[in-house]
């Protein structure tokens, strides 16, 4: 008995302290597909989030940067559904091996938002494996369909919203992740001391975002140590990045904690 009250306690322990740090589970792989080959890196360092431009091109959804990328072609398809449909059903039903972890496949929508939108969600309804996976959330970002128009769309389709933006009850039901451009609250660039009332600015933003029950997430923030090092004293939930293994190393080394 006194063996089994250890290793729960042991157990109950890790748990809290895994609780309390950050792991790449709160990292975001902002314009992953960048990377070559796409996912991969990110997938590897078993990263929370991962983010793609998207295009509706003659009716297909394509990955690109901008508009002169479209033609090369580059299906959604192909560079994200069939790799993590392909990961789900090695791992019975689940992303990654680990059950614990899960990911957010943020689309990123550059073309017109209602029909990209529709058109995503109609692409997603041909892979149940995909919209049934209890570890993958499938999140609509970039030109977002009106707010109103959320509830709309099949529950497999979540939203990020605006953490400047003000929305009902109803509308919140639909948003996972309340994100915003770090450059809207402070110019600061990674180095030196963020001013003092861009802290401040800063701090009620993601405090607003916590109070109501999502995610928080800056794009547009410093991406260096110096800039991860203050993201992860916000308490902000993702942390953008371009640079995938570095992130990953620091998060290993450092082992932030969360406030």
């Amino acid at each position: 008995m006194k063996n089994l009250v250890l290793i729960f306690l042991v157990f109950s322990t890790a748990r809290a302290v895994a609780q309390n740090v950050y792991t790449t589970a709160n990292a975001h792989a902002h314009n992953d597909y960048q990377h070559e080959p796409p996912l991969q890196a990110a997938y590897l360092n078993k990263f929370g989030s991962v983010e793609a431009d998207v295009y509706l091109n003659d009716d297909v959804v394509l990955v690109a940067h901008n508009e002169k990328d479209v033609v090369n072609n580059k299906t959604l398809e192909d560079l994200y559904i069939k790799p993590i449909l392909a990961h789900i059903k090695e791992n019975n039903g689940y992303v990654y091996e680990d059950t614990t972890r899960s990911l957010i496949l943020m689309l990123d929508i550059k073309s017109e938002g209602e029909a990209t939108c529709h058109k995503i969600a109609d692409l997603f309804a041909q892979y149940p494996d995909l919209t049934n996976c209890k570890t993958l959330t499938i999140l609509v970002s970039g030109n977002k369909p009106l707010p109103g128009s959320y509830v709309s769309y099949p529950s497999f389709l979540w939203f990020d919203g605006l953490l400047s933006n003000r929305y009902n009850k109803e509308e919140l039901s639909r948003i996972v992740v309340l994100s915003d451009n770090f450059r809207e609250y402070s110019a600061w660039k990674g180095t030196g001391d963020i001013p003092a009332k861009d802290w401040a600015a800063l701090q009620k933003a993601v405090a607003k975002g916590h109070e109501l029950g999502k995610k928080v997430r800056f794009w547009n923030a410093p991406d260096n140590e110096e800039g991860w090092a203050k993201t992860f004293e916000l308490g902000v939930d993702y942390i953008d990045t371009y640079s995938i293994k570095s992130l990953a190393e620091y998060m290993k080394k450092n082992t932030p904690k969360k406030p």
